[in-house]
């Protein structure tokens, strides 16, 4: 039998080209398994950053220290605002380390490989969420100690009650630095967001005068940040020895602002930078 020239070409053709891989479906439902090997992977690279976890751990402390000897002479002034800012510090501090970390891998082109295996947005979210919760609990618990047994800090209610409100604000901080990450280009851009996300609702959240006696239209916008009912629940432990309606409220509305802030993360979380 006669092989003809076309013949030839398409069985060569068939027998050379090569075999295609499936490209992997995508992973939609959260691992608990891949979930924990991203966070032990983020506090792995954490460990190699001293400065990182300084900002982390040790600059809310300096700052309530720095606060109580500034009004060394009114200690009762320390004691109004100093359950806020214990609540305050730990959102800020997170927010600027976690929107800096997350764009830092995306820029890097480490998100983009992650992304490529087998690793869903809401596992990658979630794992940063609990490596970055990992470091809040420690920030909030060292924060909360120095605050109400080494710096004198007066509360009516149980200083356990502060310790939630302080890691609640602290994972707050974590999920809108991952969520804010998504829209900026550069870590000098994510630096920037802070004027736009933490700073009006540090001026709206009651801390340097009660909400009621604002503007109404200011006053309306303060009931719908997240800041203002952690402000809240801190004041209620101070002025009450029991846990309260109004603080559990407030306690479940800065909750489930952070899981409402975590999954927009994940919605919006993107490969890399443009």
């Amino acid at each position: 039998m006669t092989t003809t020239p076309a013949t030839t070409t398409a069985t060569a053709t068939t027998t050379t080209a090569p075999a295609r891989t499936p490209a992997p479906a995508p992973t939609r439902a959260l691992s608990a398994s891949r979930t924990t090997a991203t966070a032990a992977r983020v506090l792995r690279q954490l460990r190699h950053d001293p400065r990182t976890i300084a900002l982390l751990i040790l600059i809310p402390c300096v700052m309530l220290f720095l606060l109580r000897y500034v009004f060394d002479g009114s200690p009762r002034t320390f004691d109004s605002i100093g359950a806020s800012l214990l609540g305050i510090f730990p959102l800020i501090t997170m927010f600027l380390v976690t929107s800096i970390a997350t764009l830092r891998e995306r820029t890097s082109g480490t998100l983009e490989r992650l992304l490529a295996l087998p690793l869903g947005k809401g596992d990658l979210i979630a794992g940063y969420a609990l490596s970055f919760g990992i470091l809040a609990i420690i920030q909030s618990a060292l924060a909360t100690g120095l605050a109400v047994w080494v710096l004198g800090l007066d509360v009516t209610g149980s200083p356990w009650l502060l310790l939630l409100v302080a890691l609640l604000d602290a994972l707050l901080g974590t999920a809108l630095g991952l969520f804010v990450s998504a829209f900026a280009a550069s870590e000098f851009q994510a630096v920037q967001f802070m004027p736009a996300v933490i700073f009006p609702q540090l001026l709206l959240c009651g801390l340097f005068t009660p909400r009621s006696t604002m503007h109404p239209a200011l006053e309306a916008l303060s009931d719908v940040l997240p800041m203002s009912y952690a402000v809240d629940g801190m004041n209620e432990i101070l002025k009450h020895t029991d846990m309260t309606t109004t603080f559990v409220r407030d306690v479940l509305i800065v909750a489930g602002c952070a899981l409402l802030v975590l999954t927009l993360g994940a919605a919006t979380l993107r490969r890399r930078t443009h």
